[in-house]
């Protein structure tokens, strides 16, 4: 069954936001990209409720589609997804062995999905 995800709270981002460059404020041509919270509230959104791309919400705290995947693309090359997760599974509040202690992880359930899948045989 998906999550629920509103946003990260204020605390909550202030786990992060160490880990992003400070926002220009002014940038050259184009449009100002979405603040890097914004990103990380669609890209957590995502994940936690396994919507499609294009049912993203909108509204002042999320990041378009276009440019979380754009995003999630850089961050990905980068190194700083593994940078996030780390930085998540270092927390005691949020490690595995917390949640497995208290119970919240259902270790008996477990879900792939095969359409991003880059093999395309048969057995």
């Amino acid at each position: 069954m998906a999550g629920r995800f509103e946003g990260l709270s204020e605390l909550e981002w202030k786990l992060f936001e160490d880990m992003f460059p400070k926002e220009p404020e002014k940038r050259g041509k184009g449009m100002p990209h979405a603040p890097y919270r914004y990103v990380l509230n669609s890209l957590l959104y995502i994940l936690i409720t396994g919507c499609r791309w294009c049912d993203l919400p909108q509204g002042d705290r999320w990041a378009s589609k276009s440019s979380s995947h754009r995003w999630l693309k850089r961050w990905r090359e980068d190194g700083t997804l593994e940078h996030l997760q780390a930085r998540v599974l270092a927390m005691p509040s949020a490690g595995y062995a917390y949640v497995d202690e208290k119970g919240l992880i259902n270790w008996e359930f477990g879900a792939v999905d095969g359409s991003f899948s880059p093999w395309k045989g048969w057995w």
